[in-house]
């Protein structure tokens, strides 16, 4: 065996030759580090949320939509476009730590630049940031005056809103309503936004009408008791003019009476409106106005509504309670106490009830 190098000293061992690091491990270790560092962060904002957010309550006015169906992340995205929050985490995460977030309406809100997340979120449940419309309807209200108080309430012109009225039949007017939208714009608390117009606002009171009537099965149920659809809106109308909704399905049957036995209707609130007025004391020339909607002169039912009524009201027009009655006297108008009568001589003594406490 050959002893050569045995006795060499380290020194004197040939040296190994080293290789150099190439560009490409250069490269790798530097993305290994980038990638390192991303994680990081990453892991960070996991466990504290977003890493940016806005102090404070923020300045000056912004005003945003929020659209229906938004999910929180969507209104987030809207808020940090217009500057609101500084990011989509920001309103997230404080939302997210709020139940009562989920609640947020579709909607026009009136917010600030720089707020922080949980301020935004404040800021949106707060009814008094949502820029709407409230209009309310009362139940019996007529077409004019349904038709005003929306005006006053969107600053839509009236004129604009009396047009849109006048074309009902392209917006969602039943087909049995004849082109009349009197008795048709729903009496409910409606919201609108400010960019609404005359032809969205009527359109919703028409859709709100058409659910009630749908809830009811008007059309069907009016059908299976013999009358017309149209007819059962107009009693229910009368309803709303004449007396309590705690005497409705009581007027109605008294209605139902009288025009089976081919009697007059003789109601004041129909000559009121062939009048056009509001009056509970109707003078001799009054009652003997020209007018289909005179039902002392006219016999059968008005022409159509006149006024728009609710829910209970058009119930109690499809189920009448059971009874004889003919006639009725709100003989007490302060309190409406309203009593019936089935006779004529019991009609002349509620009457003079009525009289006595008229004064």
């Amino acid at each position: 065996m050959s002893q050569l190098g045995l006795g060499m000293a380290p020194d004197d061992a040939p040296a190994r030759r080293r290789r150099s690091r190439g560009p490409l491990a250069v490269l790798v270790a530097v993305i290994a580090l980038v990638v390192v560092g991303l994680a990081a962060v990453l892991g960070l904002k996991s466990l504290t949320g977003s890493s940016s957010d806005f102090q404070g309550e923020g300045t000056g006015s912004v005003t945003v939509v929020v659209k229906k169906g938004d999910s929180l992340s969507a209104i987030g995205r809207t808020l940090a476009a217009a500057g609101v929050v500084a990011d989509e985490g920001a309103f997230v995460d404080a939302a997210s730590g709020d139940p009562r977030a989920q609640g947020i309406s579709p909607g026009t809100y009136e917010l600030r630049s720089g707020m922080s997340g949980a301020a935004a979120v404040s800021l949106m449940l707060d009814p008094a940031s949502r820029k709407v419309a409230k209009v309310v309807i009362p139940e019996g209200l007529r077409l004019d005056k349904a038709l005003a108080l929306a005006a006053k309430a969107t600053g839509i012109p009236l004129d604009d809103l009396t047009a849109s009225a006048a074309k009902a039949a392209s917006l969602g007017l039943p087909e049995y309503a004849d082109g009349n939208p009197e008795g048709f714009l729903f009496p409910a608390t409606y919201e609108f936004q400010p960019s609404a117009t005359a032809d969205e606002v009527v359109k919703t009171m028409l859709e709100r009408f058409d659910q009630a009537a749908s809830d009811l099965d008007l059309e069907a149920a009016a059908a299976q008791r013999g009358l017309d659809p149209l007819d059962v809106v107009t009693v229910a109308s009368l309803l709303e003019g004449e007396v309590a909704p705690a005497d409705y399905a009581k007027a109605a049957r008294a209605i139902y009476n009288r025009l089976d036995k081919g009697m007059r209707l003789q109601l004041d609130s129909t000559v009121n409106y062939a009048l056009g007025k509001s009056d509970l004391k109707l003078s001799a020339a009054d009652l003997a106005v020209d007018s289909p909607y005179n039902t002392y002169k006219v016999k059968g039912l008005p022409p159509g509504p006149i006024g728009s009524p609710g829910e209970a009201a058009l119930e109690a027009a499809l189920n009448p309670d059971d009874g004889t009655w003919l006639y009725w006297v709100a003989t007490d108008p302060d309190s409406r106490t309203t009593e019936f009568a089935t006779s004529y001589s019991d009609f002349l003594a509620l009457k003079k009830k009525y009289q006595a406490n008229a004064g």
